[in-house]
């Protein structure tokens, strides 16, 4: 009987390797899978190697696990290719990411999507994306590319430009993640509530979300949410998250009639309204935690310390589900089996009020014939309009890495809303030639800046 193999790209991200792997091994058609790890990092692959052989021993798998700091050697074959890595890691990128815009009082929570964080990310990420879709060409042109890394629209388009034939599709967890935690603040089990979401990924929005009554039919749970909101009984504290109280996209709610997918820590640097120079009473009123995501990479680091000495030691490791897509979409292509997920592909028409080329989120029918996201038709015209002023910075982004033209990039930032309720356009050309200087070992040529 033939078994799929599973090609990790970044597999020294150990934790999320350990949930991809994990969920896929708990399944029975894939219980058995050939899986090649592949990281530059020899430490951190080596630590995942012990991972994912104590993840097979308790689950009783037969898999068998390759490592490979080699990446086509590792691709050779694969049926299903997952990557999850950083260009540039923590330090110095990310630091980098955060510390130059806040010389010129730009100030970002997460800067990993869009913004001029997003963009240097895209910058750094996507010809690296590229060069695993060109050794997929080469050693398994006919190989599912399931990819985890952010910028994810910026990503997902670029290689649908460059790369056509390459069958791809972006995922991340924010439309199931958030449905969780509204479930949780309505008090009624996820698995009663319905929804439809679709847009771009960190702003796609639920243009349903229902709660299934006894007699079969379904209650719209909207009036539910702005009651909640407005009478201060919704958002609840959150222990996942205690910086950040999700109040921002509650009030977007009340003023665009639907909920976003991704989280508020994210969704306050999408747009020009919540943090803004001199109005830190905004900053209060809403919880905005500045500066998030340097503070879990090391948070992150710190618990990965005691978390690694714990599964060296130990004989064997517990493995619960995720909610991730990917083990999903593995068994439904690999048996047939239909299943249906949230992934971000080419719109292709998908949702008409959005440009074609863009990278959309949106339900995808996935069986053996692979992944086939479902027609949306128009979103709500307020719903579009936002969209699209985060879409001028993908494409503009895009647009530099098709034509190396590195104009697009200062363009971009022009076009980030956040980027400009804050800087002129001198601050925003001296910040990206100080960034572009600061990544000159971290991008391609074209890209650099004399300094």
């Amino acid at each position: 009987m033939q078994h799929p193999k599973i090609a990790f790209i970044g597999a020294g991200s150990t934790v999320f390797m350990k949930n991809i792997i994990g969920d896929a091994l708990q399944r029975p058609a894939l219980a058995n899978a050939t899986v090649a790890l592949m990281d530059i990092d020899r430490e951190r692959l080596g630590e995942s190697e012990i991972v994912a052989r104590k993840l097979a021993a308790t689950l009783g798998s037969r898999a068998t696990i390759e490592t490979h700091t080699d990446q086509r050697r590792a691709l050779e074959g694969a049926d299903f290719v997952v990557v999850a890595f950083q260009i540039g890691g923590y330090q110095p990128c990310t630091v980098t990411d955060f510390e130059v815009p806040k010389r010129y009082g730009l100030r970002q929570t997460i800067a990993d999507t869009l913004g001029v964080g997003g963009i240097m990310r895209g910058l750094r990420t996507v010809p690296h994306l590229w060069s695993i879709c060109e050794d997929m060409l080469e050693v398994c042109p006919q190989a599912i590319l399931l990819q985890y890394v952010n910028p994810m629209a910026i990503n997902t388009w670029a290689i649908a430009e460059k790369y056509p034939a390459i069958r791809q599709v972006g995922l991340c967890h924010s439309v199931q993640g958030t449905a969780w935690e509204l479930a949780r603040d309505l008090d009624i089990p996820v698995r009663e509530i319905r929804y439809r979401a679709a847009g771009i990924n960190h702003m796609a929005f639920y243009l349903a979300f229902e709660h299934r009554q006894p007699d079969g039919s379904y209650r719209d749970l909207y009036p539910d949410l702005l009651r909640g909101y407005r009478e201060g009984r919704f958002p609840k504290p959150s222990h996942w998250n205690p910086r950040c109280p999700n109040k921002v996209r509650y009030e977007m709610l009340t003023r665009l009639g639907y909920f976003v997918t991704e989280s508020s820590e994210h969704f306050a640097e999408y747009t020009p309204y919540f943090i803004k120079e001199g109005r830190e009473d905004l900053i209060e009123k809403f919880g905005i935690p500045l500066d998030e995501y340097p503070k879990r990479c090391i948070e992150q680091v710190e618990r990965w310390k005691s978390e690694a000495a714990e599964y060296r030691s130990a004989e064997t490791i517990e493995v619960k589900a995720s909610h991730e897509y990917a083990s999903s979409i593995m068994n439904s292509v690999w048996t047939g089996e239909p299943s249906v997920i949230y992934g971000n592909v080419r719109n292709n028409g998908c949702i008409t009020s959005l440009p074609e080329a863009c990278a959309a989120e949106v339900p995808c029918l996935v069986d053996g014939s692979g992944i086939q996201p479902t027609h949306i038709g128009a979103l709500p015209p307020q719903l579009t309009a936002l969209m699209r002023t985060n879409i001028n910075v993908q494409e503009l982004t895009v647009a530099a890495l098709m034509t190396e033209n590195r104009e697009h990039l200062y363009h971009a930032a022009m076009m980030d809303p956040h980027t400009a309720a804050e800087l002129d356009l001198e601050q925003i050309w001296s910040l990206m030639d100080d960034l572009l200087i600061a990544h000159r070992d971290w991008i391609p040529d074209w890209a650099r800046v004399a300094g």
